[in-house]
Protein backbone atom coordinates (compact mmCIF):
# COMPACT_ATOMS: atom_id res chain seq x y z
CA UNK A 1 0.00 0.00 0.00
CA UNK A 2 1.45 3.60 -0.94
CA UNK A 3 0.11 6.27 1.29
CA UNK A 4 0.31 10.13 -0.08
CA UNK A 5 -0.27 12.60 2.17
CA UNK A 6 -1.33 15.80 0.78
CA UNK A 7 -1.07 19.95 1.71
CA UNK A 8 -5.14 20.34 0.07
CA UNK A 9 -8.09 18.43 -1.17
CA UNK A 10 -7.30 20.00 -4.42
CA UNK A 11 -3.81 17.96 -4.53
CA UNK A 12 -5.66 14.94 -4.19
CA UNK A 13 -8.52 15.72 -6.70
CA UNK A 14 -5.24 16.13 -9.36
CA UNK A 15 -2.84 13.46 -7.94
CA UNK A 16 -6.13 10.88 -8.68
CA UNK A 17 -7.32 12.33 -11.71
CA UNK A 18 -3.62 12.08 -13.11
CA UNK A 19 -4.11 7.92 -12.42
CA UNK A 20 -7.05 8.12 -13.92
CA UNK A 21 -5.96 9.96 -17.14
CA UNK A 22 -2.87 7.71 -17.40
CA UNK A 23 -4.84 4.67 -17.17
CA UNK A 24 -7.32 6.21 -19.90
CA UNK A 25 -4.62 6.97 -22.26
CA UNK A 26 -2.95 3.54 -21.95
CA UNK A 27 -5.81 1.17 -21.91
CA UNK A 28 -8.19 0.34 -25.12
CA UNK A 29 -11.26 -0.27 -23.43
CA UNK A 30 -10.39 1.25 -19.92
CA UNK A 31 -12.61 0.35 -16.80
CA UNK A 32 -13.64 2.44 -13.67
CA UNK A 33 -14.56 1.95 -11.01
CA UNK A 34 -17.05 5.21 -9.44
CA UNK A 35 -17.62 6.06 -5.88
CA UNK A 36 -20.38 8.73 -4.65
CA UNK A 37 -20.34 10.75 -1.61
CA UNK A 38 -17.67 14.02 -0.99
CA UNK A 39 -14.76 12.23 -0.69
CA UNK A 40 -14.26 11.79 -4.65
CA UNK A 41 -16.28 15.00 -5.64
CA UNK A 42 -13.28 17.42 -6.51
CA UNK A 43 -11.67 14.89 -8.36
CA UNK A 44 -14.30 14.69 -10.58
CA UNK A 45 -14.46 17.93 -11.18
CA UNK A 46 -11.42 17.81 -12.36
CA UNK A 47 -11.85 15.31 -14.54
CA UNK A 48 -14.14 17.49 -15.90
CA UNK A 49 -12.20 20.26 -16.26
CA UNK A 50 -9.78 17.91 -18.24
CA UNK A 51 -12.42 16.87 -20.58
CA UNK A 52 -13.97 20.25 -21.34
CA UNK A 53 -10.29 21.51 -22.23
CA UNK A 54 -9.76 18.63 -24.33
CA UNK A 55 -7.21 16.94 -22.84
CA UNK A 56 -8.97 13.81 -21.83
CA UNK A 57 -11.83 11.90 -23.43
CA UNK A 58 -13.86 8.97 -21.86
CA UNK A 59 -15.74 7.97 -25.57
CA UNK A 60 -13.58 4.31 -25.18
CA UNK A 61 -14.22 4.35 -21.18
CA UNK A 62 -17.05 2.19 -19.23
CA UNK A 63 -17.49 2.69 -15.74
CA UNK A 64 -19.43 0.90 -12.78
CA UNK A 65 -21.17 2.18 -9.56
CA UNK A 66 -20.02 0.56 -6.28
CA UNK A 67 -23.69 0.57 -5.01
CA UNK A 68 -26.92 1.89 -4.94
CA UNK A 69 -29.86 2.14 -2.27
CA UNK A 70 -32.24 -0.01 -2.62
CA UNK A 71 -35.93 1.19 -3.43
CA UNK A 72 -35.02 4.50 -4.32
CA UNK A 73 -37.06 5.20 -7.60
CA UNK A 74 -35.11 6.06 -11.23
CA UNK A 75 -33.78 9.59 -10.91
CA UNK A 76 -34.40 9.75 -7.25
CA UNK A 77 -31.81 12.36 -6.37
CA UNK A 78 -30.23 10.60 -3.38
CA UNK A 79 -29.59 7.52 -5.79
CA UNK A 80 -26.02 6.79 -6.29
CA UNK A 81 -26.91 7.04 -10.57
CA UNK A 82 -28.56 10.29 -10.22
CA UNK A 83 -25.47 11.40 -8.46
CA UNK A 84 -23.03 10.35 -10.74
CA UNK A 85 -25.02 11.20 -13.79
CA UNK A 86 -25.28 14.85 -12.26
CA UNK A 87 -21.77 15.06 -10.92
CA UNK A 88 -19.84 13.80 -13.29
CA UNK A 89 -21.17 10.97 -16.50
CA UNK A 90 -23.50 13.88 -17.78
CA UNK A 91 -20.37 16.37 -18.12
CA UNK A 92 -18.22 14.22 -19.83
CA UNK A 93 -18.14 11.98 -23.38
CA UNK A 94 -18.76 9.16 -21.63
CA UNK A 95 -20.84 7.06 -23.21
CA UNK A 96 -24.71 6.72 -22.36
CA UNK A 97 -24.91 2.59 -22.48
CA UNK A 98 -21.35 2.45 -20.39
CA UNK A 99 -22.61 3.55 -17.08
CA UNK A 100 -23.42 0.59 -14.79
CA UNK A 101 -25.27 0.10 -11.78
CA UNK A 102 -27.16 -2.57 -9.54
CA UNK A 103 -30.59 -2.18 -9.88
CA UNK A 104 -32.24 -1.60 -6.15
CA UNK A 105 -35.44 -1.39 -7.65
CA UNK A 106 -35.20 -5.31 -8.75
CA UNK A 107 -37.73 -7.87 -7.71
CA UNK A 108 -34.97 -10.37 -7.13
CA UNK A 109 -32.07 -8.53 -5.59
CA UNK A 110 -29.95 -12.04 -5.10
CA UNK A 111 -30.08 -12.20 -8.95
CA UNK A 112 -29.51 -8.78 -9.60
CA UNK A 113 -26.43 -8.88 -7.02
CA UNK A 114 -25.45 -11.72 -9.45
CA UNK A 115 -25.99 -9.92 -12.23
CA UNK A 116 -24.08 -6.92 -11.58
CA UNK A 117 -21.04 -9.31 -10.77
CA UNK A 118 -21.15 -10.67 -14.53
CA UNK A 119 -21.59 -7.47 -16.07
CA UNK A 120 -18.30 -6.59 -14.20
CA UNK A 121 -16.61 -9.58 -15.39
CA UNK A 122 -18.05 -9.78 -18.91
CA UNK A 123 -16.31 -5.75 -19.15
CA UNK A 124 -12.50 -7.29 -18.41
CA UNK A 125 -13.18 -6.36 -14.56
CA UNK A 126 -12.04 -3.09 -13.32
CA UNK A 127 -9.19 -1.33 -13.79
CA UNK A 128 -10.09 1.33 -11.49
CA UNK A 129 -11.91 1.72 -8.42
CA UNK A 130 -12.07 4.98 -6.68
CA UNK A 131 -12.69 4.58 -2.68
CA UNK A 132 -14.21 6.81 0.19
CA UNK A 133 -13.97 5.91 3.67
CA UNK A 134 -16.75 5.47 6.32
CA UNK A 135 -16.52 6.96 9.53
CA UNK A 136 -16.16 2.81 10.96
CA UNK A 137 -14.48 1.97 8.04
CA UNK A 138 -16.40 0.72 5.70
CA UNK A 139 -15.97 1.12 1.77
CA UNK A 140 -18.69 0.76 -0.62
CA UNK A 141 -21.32 -0.06 1.45
CA UNK A 142 -19.44 -3.17 3.92
CA UNK A 143 -20.80 -2.24 7.27
CA UNK A 144 -18.01 -3.72 9.76
CA UNK A 145 -18.33 -7.42 9.43
CA UNK A 146 -18.58 -7.90 6.27
CA UNK A 147 -16.37 -11.14 4.82
CA UNK A 148 -13.28 -9.72 3.12
CA UNK A 149 -14.77 -12.41 0.35
CA UNK A 150 -17.96 -10.83 0.02
CA UNK A 151 -19.47 -10.41 -2.97
CA UNK A 152 -22.01 -7.64 -4.90
CA UNK A 153 -24.98 -8.52 -2.44
CA UNK A 154 -27.96 -7.09 0.23
CA UNK A 155 -26.52 -5.12 2.84
CA UNK A 156 -28.23 -3.25 5.63
CA UNK A 157 -27.18 0.13 6.74
CA UNK A 158 -25.82 0.94 9.93
CA UNK A 159 -27.67 4.30 12.45
CA UNK A 160 -24.06 5.65 12.04
CA UNK A 161 -23.96 5.32 8.23
CA UNK A 162 -27.56 6.28 7.59
CA UNK A 163 -27.03 9.25 10.21
CA UNK A 164 -23.94 10.38 8.19
CA UNK A 165 -25.32 10.11 4.83
CA UNK A 166 -28.65 11.90 6.22
CA UNK A 167 -27.06 15.18 4.65
CA UNK A 168 -27.85 13.44 1.65
CA UNK A 169 -31.53 13.54 2.46
CA UNK A 170 -31.98 16.86 3.51
CA UNK A 171 -31.12 16.01 7.04
CA UNK A 172 -33.46 13.17 7.61
CA UNK A 173 -32.00 10.31 8.61
CA UNK A 174 -35.27 8.56 8.39
CA UNK A 175 -35.44 8.97 4.29
CA UNK A 176 -31.97 7.17 4.18
CA UNK A 177 -33.08 3.50 3.21
CA UNK A 178 -32.08 0.95 5.27
CA UNK A 179 -30.76 -1.37 2.87
CA UNK A 180 -28.34 -1.03 -0.37
CA UNK A 181 -26.67 -3.47 -2.99
CA UNK A 182 -23.08 -3.13 -2.58
CA UNK A 183 -20.06 -4.78 -4.36
CA UNK A 184 -18.81 -6.86 -1.68
CA UNK A 185 -14.94 -6.50 -0.32
CA UNK A 186 -14.13 -9.39 -2.54
CA UNK A 187 -15.26 -7.82 -5.99
CA UNK A 188 -13.55 -4.89 -4.85
CA UNK A 189 -10.06 -6.00 -4.15
CA UNK A 190 -9.96 -7.85 -7.63
CA UNK A 191 -9.71 -4.17 -9.33
CA UNK A 192 -6.62 -3.55 -11.14
CA UNK A 193 -5.61 -0.62 -8.91
CA UNK A 194 -7.32 0.81 -5.47
CA UNK A 195 -7.68 4.39 -5.23
CA UNK A 196 -8.64 5.36 -1.93
CA UNK A 197 -9.37 9.26 -1.14
CA UNK A 198 -9.69 10.85 2.28
CA UNK A 199 -9.80 15.09 3.53
CA UNK A 200 -10.39 16.28 6.64
CA UNK A 201 -9.92 15.30 10.41
CA UNK A 202 -13.18 13.18 10.26
CA UNK A 203 -11.59 10.65 8.29
CA UNK A 204 -7.99 10.22 10.88
CA UNK A 205 -9.21 7.55 12.86
CA UNK A 206 -10.60 5.56 9.70
CA UNK A 207 -7.66 5.95 8.13
CA UNK A 208 -5.73 5.39 10.56
CA UNK A 209 -6.95 1.98 11.44
CA UNK A 210 -7.29 0.86 7.21
CA UNK A 211 -3.44 1.47 7.22
CA UNK A 212 -1.81 0.73 10.04
CA UNK A 213 -4.01 -1.60 11.93
CA UNK A 214 -4.69 -5.19 11.90
CA UNK A 215 -6.38 -6.19 8.28
CA UNK A 216 -9.66 -7.04 9.74
CA UNK A 217 -13.80 -7.23 9.05
CA UNK A 218 -14.32 -4.95 10.92
CA UNK A 219 -12.59 -2.71 9.35
CA UNK A 220 -13.35 -3.24 5.78
CA UNK A 221 -10.93 -0.50 4.48
CA UNK A 222 -7.79 -2.55 6.16
CA UNK A 223 -8.54 -5.07 3.54
CA UNK A 224 -6.59 -2.54 1.36
CA UNK A 225 -3.47 -3.69 2.96
CA UNK A 226 -4.03 -7.01 1.19
CA UNK A 227 -3.52 -5.42 -2.59
CA UNK A 228 -1.14 -5.72 -4.39
CA UNK A 229 -1.59 -2.17 -5.68
CA UNK A 230 -3.98 -0.13 -3.30
CA UNK A 231 -3.04 3.69 -2.97
CA UNK A 232 -4.35 6.19 -0.09
CA UNK A 233 -4.41 10.00 -0.79
CA UNK A 234 -5.45 11.93 2.02
CA UNK A 235 -4.58 15.57 3.04
CA UNK A 236 -2.35 16.47 6.47
CA UNK A 237 -6.18 16.65 8.63
CA UNK A 238 -7.09 13.35 7.67
CA UNK A 239 -3.14 12.10 8.50
CA UNK A 240 -2.61 13.21 11.38
CA UNK A 241 -3.71 9.85 13.45
CA UNK A 242 -1.12 8.30 11.30
CA UNK A 243 2.01 6.66 13.17
CA UNK A 244 4.38 6.82 10.37
CA UNK A 245 3.14 9.57 8.52
CA UNK A 246 6.92 11.21 8.26
CA UNK A 247 7.95 7.83 6.50
CA UNK A 248 4.85 8.08 4.02
CA UNK A 249 6.24 11.69 3.21
CA UNK A 250 9.70 10.42 3.03
CA UNK A 251 8.81 7.63 0.62
CA UNK A 252 6.91 9.71 -1.75
CA UNK A 253 9.16 12.46 -2.08
CA UNK A 254 11.93 10.40 -3.06
CA UNK A 255 9.70 8.15 -5.73
CA UNK A 256 11.87 7.78 -9.07
CA UNK A 257 10.54 9.79 -11.14
CA UNK A 258 9.22 6.87 -13.90
CA UNK A 259 7.23 5.65 -11.02
CA UNK A 260 3.71 6.92 -10.44
CA UNK A 261 0.91 6.17 -7.92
Amino acid sequence: MEVVITSSPDEIAQLAADAVQRLIESTDRPVLGLATGSSPLSTYRELIERHRDGRLTFARTSAFLLDEYVGLPPGHPAAYRTFIEHEFAEHVDLPDDALYGPDGCSDDLAHESVAYEQQIASAGGIDLQLLGVGSDGHIGFNEPASSLGSRTRLKTLTDATRADNARFFGDDVDAVPRHVLTQGVGTILEAGHLLLLAAGESKAGPIALAIEGPVTAMVPASALQLHPHATVIIDEPAAQALGHADYYREAFANKPPWQHI
